[in-house]
Parts: C-alpha cells; structure tokens; sequence
C-alpha cells in the first residue's frame, strides 16, 4: 500500500512526510482494517510533523480523522462486518483499568494511544483499528465531509461542554478554523449568542454566514462581555485578551494540543471567580454524542479534497492558512 510517512520531523517546508510503499496491515483478532477514503488534515498533524510534540513512534504515519470501508476483521470482532463505512479518531486505546478509565475519564488514560501517533494513522491506503475504538458513522454526509468531525469537531464539542456554555450565554471563540466552524453550528443549535475572534478576513465572512453576532480581532472590544471563552488558536498571548473580555465566572477553555507560552499578565484578569482549562483529548461518549448531533441539526462541514500525495503541501497551505474549512486526503 500508498503511505505519507514521517521519517525525521522537520519544518513543513523541507516536506517531511515521504511517499513509502508498506506491507498492508494485518489485524489484530481485536483489530479491524479500514480501506482508507478519506482522511482529514488537523493542526495536531502539523505539529507532529514539525516536531512540536516529542513523538513516541518513528517512522509514523500521520492521520486520526479517518473514514474507510471495513476490509477485514479479526477473529474476536463482532460489531464490525466488511463493507460497513468506520471512522477512526485521534484517541487509538486506552488501558481500561487506570483511575481515569474507571471514572469515566479515558481521555486521560495513563497509557493512552493515539492514531497517527503511537500508531499509524490515515495517510495510507490502509490502517488497523481496535474495534472498541471505531466508530458506525451517520448518513447524509459524504465521507470527506465526515472526517472534520472526527477531531477538530470532537474536540470543539468538547471544549464546547467544558465551556460550560448555556442557552442565551455569549461564547467567544479565538480562531476559526476546522474546529470552530464546527462548534458554531453546535453552539447556535444550543441557543447561544457567538462572538468569533480571527484576523483573517476569509473567516471572518465564514464565521459571519455560519452566524457569529460580532467578528473582529482578539484586540478588538466585542459589544458586549463574553460568558464563555474557547481559544482554538495555539497562541498563548491570545489567553489574557480573552480574560479581558470574559464576565465574572466564565469558563476559558483551551481546545489545543499545543499552545505557545502563556504571558505573564496581572491576577486582576483571572481574579472574578473565572476559570482556566485546557481540553485534553476526548472520550468515546463524546465521538459517539457528536454523531448523533451531526445528524440531528444537521452539521455541514466545508471540505477541500487532495490525493494524498500531495499531504506536505496540504499541511503548508493550511499552516498559511490559505483554505476556508477543512483539507481531506484522498487515497
């Protein structure tokens, strides 16, 4: 098979990622394998291509938004049959005895694996995936058009519920990019009010017609004060322009993976009862409570396809952020 692969991290524009040709995958007897159709391109991606996480496999090959049709089971598999249409997440396994996994936590698993990272992901014609952690998918959506949701949309769902935002409240969200567009449409079917902070001028308007009350720049003062914060950007000078707008007892809630520095900046800020967290990861409950959101609103996602050859000058293109929406390999 066709595989992107990971060999040395590199700044994208010494194109890292190498066309290699891999033995096809076998599965485990609890393992299915996918014929990869389509698998999305995540800033999580880039950062581990760049060597921004320290990463515990090489070679590795990226890619943990994936939609493929099975191809073959293991032995102990019974959910999953060939031809059924499967999608794979950022979250690989979890051990399910640690403290996490018993309290309903697995995103924090002790020894947590992830796709495209401790094990190979989607860019490739083929991947293995535990059955426990695959996922039936919704109708109505295209395979490319379902793959944002299974992280950048995930995540921001995530970030959404630990926002703790509620019918009427005003969210802000810093960024808007393949999650964001997302956890609009989230948002907005949940009753909030969205203020969008970008500066770029083409998600501004996408923001806009998705259905942002206000838009403007993080330096900008919005109309009005913010009862919860998600910042999508990894920029950690964005954290205290968000305090500045965020109301007494709001929630900022960090959707990265990674995120540059945080300034110093006054207490005065925090002070208020408000809250910093990050989001780590997600669980299978939310992969699952997002799918049937995906069909119930219905979620539409804004997808440009590309072979996969092309995956080092997808992850430039998106790091310049030259494309609305989300970028999508194609085998």
């Amino acid at each position: 098979m066709r595989a992107q692969v990971l060999f040395t991290p590199k700044i994208i524009t010494e194109k890292p990622l190498k066309r290699v040709d891999l033995p096809t995958p076998i599965p485990d007897p609890g393992q299915i394998r996918l014929r990869v159709t389509a698998c999305g391109v995540c800033h999580t991606d880039l950062h581990t291509v760049e060597g921004d996480l320290a990463l515990p496999k090489l070679p590795v090959t990226p890619g943990h938004q994936v939609v493929g049709v099975v191809d073959a089971v293991g032995a102990a598999v019974t959910d999953f049959h060939p031809g059924q249409r499967v999608g794979s997440v950022w979250l690989y396994r979890t051990c399910g005895e640690c403290r996490y996994c018993l309290s309903g936590r697995e995103n924090l698993c002790e020894r947590a694996q992830f796709t495209g990272f401790h094990a190979d992901g989607g860019y490739a014609e083929y991947m293995v995936v535990d059955a426990a952690f695959a996922y039936h998918l919704p109708e109505g959506l295209s395979d490319a058009e379902i793959t944002p949701l299974l992280c950048g949309g995930v995540i921001g769902y995530r970030a959404l519920r630990l926002s703790e935002a509620k019918r009427g409240d005003v969210l802000g969200l810093y960024g808007f990019g393949n999650s964001a567009h997302i956890t609009i449409q989230v948002a907005r079917y949940w009753g909030c009010r969205v203020f969008v902070f970008t500066r770029s001028p083409g998600h501004q308007d996408h923001a806009r017609a998705l259905g942002a009350e206000w838009v403007g720049r993080a330096e900008e003062a919005p109309p009005a004060g913010v009862d919860s914060i998600i910042v999508f950007a990894p920029a950690g000078e964005l954290v205290p322009e968000a305090l500045r707008v965020l109301n007494p007892g709001g929630t900022i809630a960090l959707a990265g993976i990674h995120m540059s520095n945080i300034p110093e900046m006054p207490y005065a800020l925090l002070y208020g009862e408000r809250t910093l967290r990050s989001v780590a990861n997600s669980t299978r409950r939310d992969v699952i409570e997002l799918l049937e959101l995906a069909r119930e609103i219905p979620i539409h996602t804004d997808v440009v396809t590309f072979p996969l050859d092309q995956a080092n000058e997808v992850l430039l293109a998106m790091k310049e952020s030259r494309f609305n929406g989300d970028a999508v390999l194609v085998p």
